[in-house]
């Protein structure tokens, strides 16, 4: 496939830039129309925001990508009338209970995949237990209460809803980790040690070189992963492969990015401690490496 952005990503990529840099992001990139895109232009925008903006990358996640996409594929026309112009808008949160639930006190629906495809269930019908999260969103573990709302689509549903949280939470790990390879990059070629910038050190730009490689990975094989979801085929393989190596690498290559900056780091007034922290939840969101590598080889 060829890997150069096509016209209407590149133009995604271009808005988000400017919008995610507004005093309230969320609903600039409503007032855009980057809210209710196709399953491609969604992935380069998450992939955006991991790089921009990661404190609104769960909630993009869940209702974006977990929620109005699974609906505007699989819903019905009155269902989709209800739920997906609050999305648009910017004023209805969606999410679905994958290994756990972001967002999950504040949706106006949940998408809970159950035996026979995805329920849709009503917040204030389940039960919410809080779960810690390194970057402070808010995320729980959900007990059904009573029966769902209603039944949003069959095994194939489920199984294309488990497609688009690994997608989207690739795209996600793939924004950050550039996000954290592009801050580090530009303090060893400013920080000066011994009467040289630190970029000059052999062991900083094999360092650097490592992160360069494994961020150039993940990106490769989560746009291949979602090019093929966004146009029918069986993402199944692509998805296994980058579901895997960003639960593996991701939060090895911040640690390098954490290493290089020395204290500087571990100083919670500086940000990359955000695209390290986001990196920690989406593997767990993953369920991890061993896990997904277990995926892989079913």
């Amino acid at each position: 496939m060829d890997f150069t952005p096509g016209e209407s990503q590149q133009a995604v990529a271009g808005l988000a830039a400017e919008v995610l840099t507004a005093a309230d992001p969320w609903k600039e990139l409503a007032k855009a129309g980057l809210l209710s895109l196709g399953v491609l232009d969604t992935t380069t925008l998450l992939t955006e925001i991991g790089r921009r903006a990661p404190e609104l990358a769960m909630k993009a996640l869940a209702t974006v990508m977990t929620g109005a996409l699974p609906v505007s594929r699989w819903g019905s026309d009155q269902l989709k009338e209800e739920l997906l112009p609050g999305v648009a808008a910017g004023e209805l949160t969606l999410t679905a209970a994958i290994r756990e639930a972001p967002w999950a006190n504040e949706a106006s629906r949940i998408l809970v995949p159950v035996p026979a495809g995805v329920a849709l269930a009503d917040p204030e019908k389940v039960t919410l237990a809080p779960i810690p999260t390194s970057s402070g969103y808010s995320s729980f573990l959900i007990r059904l209460d009573e029966q769902p709302v209603s039944m949003l689509g069959g095994s194939e549903c489920a199984e294309d809803l488990e497609h688009l949280a690994v997608a989207g939470a690739c795209a996600l790990i793939d924004g950050a980790v550039a996000g954290a390879l592009a801050l580090t990059s530009d303090h060893v070629a400013t920080r000066r040690q011994f009467g040289r910038p630190l970029a000059e050190f052999q062991a900083v730009s094999q360092q650097i070189a490592d992160v360069y490689i494994a961020s150039r990975t993940m990106h490769l094989a989560t746009l291949s992963s979602c090019w093929r979801l966004d146009t029918g085929r069986d993402p199944g393989a692509d998805l296994r492969v980058a579901g895997y190596w960003c639960a593996e690498q991701a939060s090895q290559a911040v640690r390098h990015c954490h290493h290089l900056h020395g204290g500087l780091g571990m100083d919670v007034t500086y940000p990359l401690h955000r695209f390290s922290a986001l990196v920690m939840d989406l593997t767990r969101y993953l369920g991890g490496a061993e896990y997904r590598l277990e995926c892989h080889a079913h």
